[in-house]
């Protein structure tokens, strides 16, 4: 009998384009896809740190990884990262939608119309307009996109208004999509990620005067006991890019070692005294 090929295995060579790859969960996928055997492009507007990563990937093999300068703000940029990918490869198989930021935490008040437009831009927008530019070539590999959703996008988050309506946009796209492009053979799928230890979060952490303290208080908020790795949400990613996942589409996995699970203190005792029940009668 013929040995079974594990579909999930070292010898993934799909030409690949991730977005914001250069820090955080986009260099995660970087590494894991050029680990894999994946042919990466990576985009980002941190041009220095991209190369560096993209040197080091080749570098390492078995997989190689080039980078791209490219603001997704920018839908011409999208558009024109998305050719160059093709013109290096010959073929796109992957699109993985990683850019995108979480602003400050501030309640509505705060936040002003163009601060929820440019969040858009960035966190949506960006996302449907590589999807747009990607697919045409998608449909012609019956290739794969994963979109980087939030577990927050789902079920909300304090004083993360714009964030969360962002991200809930990601998710509704990704379903659309899925429900469209099934009928030429390319599965659209988004992971959820919860807290996830990136360098951003070590730097801040680092700035602030009980750092370490507030660093061991969010590593309670799992069930696991500590925050995702960046290679974590790399793997997911790969699994779902990759012929083992076959059958997976419209799927929103969340990555959050069961954050959103559980029932816990919602408000201080001082908070619950000025939220009176309100009156009936």
């Amino acid at each position: 009998m013929a040995e079974k090929k594990n579909l999930f295995a070292a010898g993934f060579d799909k030409a690949t384009l991730i977005t914001g790859g250069s820090k955080g969960i986009g260099s995660g996928c970087a590494r894991v896809f050029a680990r894999a055997g994946a042919r990466v492009v990576i985009c980002d507007i941190d041009q220095e740190t991209g190369r560096a990563l993209a040197e080091e990937l080749t570098a390492t093999g078995p997989g190689e990884c080039h980078f791209e300068p490219c603001d997704v703000r920018q839908p011409a940029q999208v558009e024109r990262v998305i050719e160059q990918t093709l013109a290096r490869f010959g073929r796109l198989d992957c699109l993985v939608n990683n850019a995108g930021q979480h602003p400050p935490h501030q309640p509505i008040d705060s936040f002003s119309i163009e601060d929820f437009k440019e969040l858009l831009q960035l966190n949506l927008v960006s996302v449907f307009a590589a999807c747009k530019y990607a697919l045409p070539h998608l449909r012609k590999t019956r290739g794969s996109i994963v979109n980087l959703g939030s577990i927050v996008g789902a079920m909300g988050q304090w004083q993360a208004t714009t964030y969360c309506a962002s991200k809930g946009g990601v998710h509704g796209l990704t379903k659309a999509l899925a429900i469209d492009e099934a009928r030429h053979g390319v599965r659209v799928n988004a992971i959820m990620p919860g807290n996830i230890l990136t360098q951003s979060r070590l730097d801040l952490e680092a700035t602030m005067e009980y750092g370490e303290a507030f660093h061991d208080f969010v590593e309670t908020w799992q069930w696991t006991g500590r925050s995702g790795t960046i290679e974590e949400a790399g793997n997911l990613c790969l699994f779902l890019a990759s012929n083992a996942a076959s059958f997976i589409t419209s799927a929103e996995i969340p990555l959050t070692g069961g954050i959103e699970l559980g029932q816990g203190p919602k408000v201080t005792v001082s908070e619950r005294e000025v939220r009176p029940a309100a009156d009936s009668g």
